[in-house]
């Protein structure tokens, strides 16, 4: 979805329906995930609906997708400024006046309404927090980057887990979900606390309900239940997950100290509530969300200093050990990057082509400058009879050759041109190097070993894709 909202926006009206059923039935059947992801979802189907209907043009869809996705969060977790920012910060990752205004319309307007209907209270009820001493900050600091950490490796798990269950499973992908359920039900037998989406429980986590040792068995359990709520199929969020993970470490890590030290660490309460946006920051890199989020569900102010503090340790923390969110690690699985643009975010398998023609090493040197003036190319190929790369011949090399006096019946593989070709893992910012040492009109495209010809590169396929107009229809989406 997040690649829609950046490729394109155009996500079927159908989707809506079918991911609100979907999704019901995984969290009311005990899917150990959030609602958010769905939620998003749902908003982002509503508003790219609503941009096709009135046929507006890409970029503005893409508005409309962050719209709907601000708007469905700020509606269901009360929390609009966390809905802007979701969607500005996760969706759009664009920060321009009039985006903002926009997306700022539709989180005010689904949070009046939802507030009209269910009242303005907060989702969680969470205790108000206090920072006793300076010393605390230090601490929290800490608490950051191990939050960071816990970050990472819950992305990394969520994802080692939907590997392992694609590799194991054999059957067809309708019935996944209930096999995988079965175990599932299983690992909730054994730790119940990991029933659904969990908010009752991580509200005792954080008011001290749990002793630190069990605060870490709800801390792996729930990335387990999560990972594999997903692993077979389910569906449901992350960012929920993420505040329960924190909840648990937080927790446990404030209880720790409050037995060492308890008159310079506080309440284990606010290591809780830090440790929830920390993690949340940390998986998603979302620092803004995930400030305003945890203020909207507290509506303390008091906690803005030692949250932004940790935060910022924990963002930064991820980032370096890890070039992906939990978002964007599914999206690169399948060839999206979003932090690529121009040239760079384009494949150069997306915009190849067959040859016009090619060339066996054998052909005769009158047959070669016949095909290239008929195709009207300024090089075409040489392969063996398996296919394998042996060069180019342009035509400015065969007619030097025939010029010079080298017999019209000698072979094309004499006068071979070895421009080594762009592998077909590349991009296209890497072919534009090519075609610049290039004498012809066109590069070949080879396999990753760069023995097999795969495809063709030319002039004109790659200025359509760099177009406005053009390039944007060879990104892929998800």
């Amino acid at each position: 979805m997040f690649a829609v909202a950046r490729q394109g926006g155009r996500i079927p009206p159908r989707v809506a329906v079918v991911k609100s059923i979907a999704s019901a039935l995984c969290i009311g059947g005990g899917g150990s995930v959030g609602r958010e992801g769905p939620i998003v979802q749902i908003g982002s189907a509503l508003g790219s609906s609503l941009g096709m209907w009135v046929r507006v043009g890409e970029d503005r869809l893409r508005v409309l997708v962050a719209c709907g996705a601000a708007g469905g969060i700020a509606a269901t977790f009360n929390a609009p400024l966390a809905g802007v920012f979701f969607a500005m910060e996760l969706i759009l990752r664009d920060f321009t006046a009039p985006r903002f205004g926009m997306v700022v319309l539709s989180s005010v307007t689904a949070s009046v309404i939802a507030r009209s209907v269910m009242g303005d209270e907060t989702f969680l009820r969470l205790p108000q927090m206090e920072v006793e001493h300076l010393a605390s900050y230090v601490l929290f600091v800490l608490l950051g980057a191990l939050a960071g950490v816990v970050g990472v490796v819950f992305t990394k798990v969520l994802y080692l887990v939907e590997d392992a269950c694609d590799a194991v499973w054999r059957g067809p992908e309708w019935l996944r979900p209930a096999v995988g359920g079965v175990l599932l039900g299983a690992f909730l037998l054994a730790l119940p606390q990991m029933y659904g989406v969990g908010y009752p429980v991580l509200e005792k986590g954080v008011g001290g309900g749990y002793a630190v040792g069990f605060l870490l068995v709800l801390l792996v359990g729930k990335i387990l239940a999560c990972s594999l709520t997903i692993g077979i199929g389910g569906s449901g969020g992350v960012f929920a997950p993420s505040l329960f993970v924190g909840a648990m470490l937080g927790s446990a890590v404030g209880q720790g100290l409050h037995h060492v030290a308890p008159g310079v660490t506080g309440s284990p309460t606010a290591y809780a509530i830090i440790a929830m946006g920390s993690v949340f920051a940390g998986a998603a890199r979302a620092p803004i969300t995930a400030v305003l989020i945890m203020y909207e569900l507290t509506g303390d102010y008091g906690i803005i200093l030692p949250l932004m503090a940790a935060i910022a340790v924990a963002t930064g923390v991820s980032r370096a050990l890890s070039d992906e969110t939990v978002y964007t690690a599914k999206l690169r699985r399948r060839g999206v990057d979003l932090d690529a643009t121009g040239p760079a975010a384009i494949a150069v398998t997306a915009v190849m082509t067959a040859p016009p023609a090619v060339l066996a090493p054998g052909t005769a040197l009158r047959e070669a400058a016949g095909l290239l003036l008929r195709t009207g190319s300024g090089c075409l190929p040489v392969v063996d009879a398996t296919g394998g790369y042996r060069g180019t011949v342009s035509s400015v090399v065969a007619t030097e050759a025939l010029g010079a006096g080298l017999p019209a019946d000698e072979r094309v593989a004499m006068v071979l041109d070895m421009p080594k070709g762009v592998r077909e893992g590349e991009s296209l910012q890497e072919a534009l190097a090519q075609f610049a040492a290039s004498e012809g009109d066109g590069v070949p495209v080879l396999d990753a070993e760069g023995r097999q010809l795969v495809g063709w590169l030319s002039h004109r396929t790659v200025l359509a894709a760099l177009s406005p107009s053009e390039g944007s229809g060879h990104e892929s989406g998800s």
